[in-house]
């Protein structure tokens, strides 16, 4: 079944949309990662939310997921080059948070952990 949306937006909120999707985003921009990484990285992200995230950025083939064939059993996301082609847009959903802390709180809020999206 297609979806119909009125703008624009709507479809890109459709796959990227929601409180964690965008920080697991964030996350995997800069390499691999496993599901440990995110709930260390990702505070009150459960593992069942993360596990359903996921399967989700999959489906929509933002993430791969890559599964060893070894013992315990490794299992590793990262972006696709389609998940790839959003990284201009979690540039800008980045810097506009910080225009938006710095406005609201006159540079008087820490952010715990800095930008990843514009680290080299």
């Amino acid at each position: 079944m297609n979806k119909k949306y009125n703008v624009t937006v709507e479809a890109t909120l459709d796959v990227i949309g929601g409180k964690w999707k965008p920080l697991i985003l964030c996350y995997l921009t800069k390499s691999r990662k496993r599901q440990c990484d995110f709930l260390q990285h990702i505070p009150n992200l459960t593992q069942k939310m993360l596990t359903q995230q996921l399967r989700e950025l999959v489906q929509d083939g933002i993430v791969n997921r890559i599964s060893y064939n070894q013992m315990p059993p490794k299992v590793e996301y990262e972006l696709t080059e389609y998940g790839q082609s959003l990284q201009k847009v979690l540039d800008a959903m980045c810097d506009w948070g910080e225009q938006h802390i710095n406005k609201l709180y006159e540079n008087k809020f820490d952010v715990l952990e800095e930008n990843v999206f514009n680290q080299p």
